[in-house]
C-alpha cells in the first residue's frame, strides 16, 4: 500500500492582523498565552469541504494502566495468585480467547486485532505515558507534561494543526506525561473543555466529557459577551501594535495564531460543531452506543473522525461506586480499588460501546481508514496484590508486559500477534519494543519517523530513533 508523504504540509500560522479581520481575543489572553475559549471567539464565515478520507486513530487511553491477564491475555492454567476470577471465552476468530466479561465484543473477532508482545522500562505512570506515546524515556519519573512530543501532537505537526477548517488533533482532557514538548503549545489537543488535575497525577477526578453536556453549549458556539466590536478590536490592533518584542520571540504569539485559527476552524465548520451535537444521530445508534459516559464518549469520537479529525484522544475513566474504590483510572492498586469487582462494574460498559463502535467503523465503511485503539501506559501485576488493610485484591504497575486492542485502521485484522509466558509475565513470542506500534502508526500517517524537529536546545530530534512497523498489521 503506498502512503503520501504530509511531511510538507504544514500551514504557518494568520497573522495577527489577519487574525484580527475574522475576530480577536482579550489582550491578556493573548499576552498571557492561555487557550481560547471559544466563547471569546468572533465567528468567521462558513467554510465548507468535504472531511479528509486519509488515515484516522481512535485512541481509548486507559490511563492508569489495563490488567492484561484479566483482559485479554487470559491464563486460566496458572496458579490462583495469578490468574484471577475471571475465565476466558472463545471470539469469532479460533484460538482468540478475551475475558468473559466481554461477550458482545467476543462476537467481533474477525474485526479486531489483539497485540500481547509490547513492552517497555517505564514503570511510573507519567514516565510510562510518555515513553509508550512519544517513543522516548523522560529524564524525570513523574512528570506532568512532555519532555518529547506525544505521538497527536507529531500528527498535528506533519499534517497541519488545522486543515480543511477542522482541528487535526482534538481530546477530552490532558494526559499526565504527554503533551507537545518543544513543539510549542500550538500543538496540543484541541479541548473544549479540559480539567488540569488530569495531568497532575490524580487519579479521582471526575471522568471528563469530550461530547457536549446539556446546559455547556457555549464552549463551542458563540456568546453575547463574546463578540468584539468593531471599535475594540481597531482598539487592540493599535494595542498589540505596541507590545514588547519579547513577547512575539518566545513564540507565545505564534502559537496564540494556531489557537486562533484552530478555534475559529471550530465555530466555522458545521461539520465541526455538529460532530460534538449527538441529538443529530439516530435514537438506535445512540441506545447501542448506551446512555453512558463510555457509550457518548466513543459515539463523539466517531463522529469527530468522520468530521476530519485525524488523532482523537479521549481518556477511558469511569467513575467507581465508593465500596469499590476510589480511583477513575485503571490504576487497581488494592489501595485504589478492588479490582475484580472494579472489573465487573465498568466492564458491562465497555463491552456494550467498544463493540458499538467495532461495529459502527465497520458498517460505515470507516474501518479502512479508522483506527481505534485501546490500552494504558502498561500492563499490571500478573501476581495479585493484597496491599490494602481490607486485604482486597489490586495489581500494581507492570510495563513487562501489556495488551493492546485495534480494530480497524486498513490493518490486518482476526489475529493474536505475540505471546507471554505462562504466567502474563513477560513476552515470549514476536518480543517487541513498544515503538513498533508507533512506527506503524506514523507510516499509516504517512509521516517519516526519521524527520527530526529541534528541541529547545536546538539539537535535531528524529520523531522516532528506534522500531519498525509491525508486518504483520500491514
Amino acid at each position: 500500500m503506498t502512503h503520501k508523504n504530509n511531511n510538507a504540509i504544514c500551514p504557518g500560522p494568520i497573522n495577527r492582523r489577519s487574525w484580527l479581520k475574522i475576530g480577536g481575543l482579550s489582550l491578556g489572553a493573548l499576552a498571557s498565552g492561555l487557550p481560547p475559549n471559544l466563547a471569546q471567539l468572533l465567528a468567521a464565515e462558513e467554510q465548507g469541504g468535504a472531511a479528509n478520507d486519509d488515515f484516522s486513530v481512535i485512541l481509548f487511553w486507559a490511563n492508569g494502566g489495563p490488567s492484561h491477564i484479566d483482559l485479554f491475555d487470559l491464563k486460566p492454567e496458572a496458579p490462583a495468585e495469578y490468574r484471577g476470577p475471571f475465565r476466558p471465552i472463545q471470539t469469532t476468530v479460533p484460538g482468540m480467547e478475551i475475558t468473559e466479561l466481554l461477550p458482545q465484543i467476543s462476537q467481533l473477532g474477525e474485526k479486531f486485532t489483539l497485540l500481547r508482545s509490547l513492552h517497555h522500562e517505564r514503570a511510573e505512570h507519567s514516565g510510562g505515558s510518555h515513553r509508550f506515546l512519544s517513543g522516548y524515556p523522560s529524564i524525570a519519573a513523574n512528570l506532568k507534561r512532555s519532555e518529547y512530543p506525544t505521538i497527536g501532537s507529531i500528527v498535528a505537526k506533519q499534517l497541519g494543526a488545522s486543515a480543511g477548517g477542522v482541528p487535526l488533533f482534538m481530546g477530552n482532557t490532558p494526559l499526565y506525561g504527554g503533551g507537545p514538548a518543544y513543539l510549542g503549545p500550538a500543538f496540543e489537543a484541541y479541548m473544549p473543555n479540559p480539567n488540569p488535575s488530569s495531568a497532575s497525577g490524580a487519579n479521582t477526578y471526575n471522568p471528563k466529557a469530550i461530547y457536549k453536556l446539556p446546559g455547556t453549549g457555549d464552549n463551542l458556539t458563540i456568546t453575547p459577551e463574546g463578540i468584539v466590536s468593531l471599535n475594540r478590536r481597531q482598539g487592540l490592533l493599535k494595542t498589540l501594535d505596541l507590545l514588547p518584542g519579547s513577547i512575539d520571540s518566545s513564540g507565545m504569539m505564534s502559537a496564540m495564531d494556531s489557537f486562533q485559527q484552530r478555534a475559529v476552524a471550530m465555530l466555522s465548520s458545521t461539520r465541526t460543531r455538529d460532530a460534538f451535537d449527538l441529538d443529530l444521530e439516530g435514537e438506535t445508534t445512540r441506545r447501542r452506543y448506551g446512555d453512558t459516559h463510555w457509550g457518548k464518549s466513543l459515539l463523539t469520537c466517531r463522529r469527530l473522525v468522520e468530521a476530519g479529525v485525524r488523532f482523537v484522544q479521549c481518556q477511558a475513566t469511569f467513575r467507581l461506586k465508593k465500596e469499590t474504590g476510589r480511583t477513575s483510572n485503571w490504576d487497581d492498586h488494592s489501595v485504589n480499588s478492588h479490582i475484580f469487582n472494579a472489573y465487573r462494574e465498568k466492564l458491562p460498559s465497555f463491552d456494550q460501546s467498544v463493540s458499538a463502535l467495532v461495529e459502527d467503523i465497520y458498517a460505515r465503511g470507516l474501518n479502512k481508514r479508522v483506527l481505534f485503539i485501546f490500552c494504558g501506559e502498561f500492563g499490571r501485576t500478573p501476581r495479585i496484590r493484597n496491599q490494602d488493610v481490607s486485604n482486597r485484591p489490586g495489581r500494581d504497575h507492570w510495563p513487562r508486559a501489556m495488551s493492546i486492542f485495534l480494530a480497524g485502521g486498513g490493518l490486518k485484522m482476526g489475529q493474536v500477534i505475540g505471546a507471554t509466558n505462562s504466567k502474563a509475565e513477560e513476552p515470549v513470542e514476536r518480543i517487541m519494543d513498544s515503538n513498533c506500534l508507533l512506527a506503524t502508526l506514523y507510516h499509516r500517517f504517512g509521516i517519516d519517523t526519521h524527520h527530526a524537529f529541534h528541541n529547545r536546545a536546538g539539537r535535531p530530534v528524529p520523531i522516532l530513533s528506534s522500531g519498525e512497523p509491525i508486518p504483520e498489521l500491514l
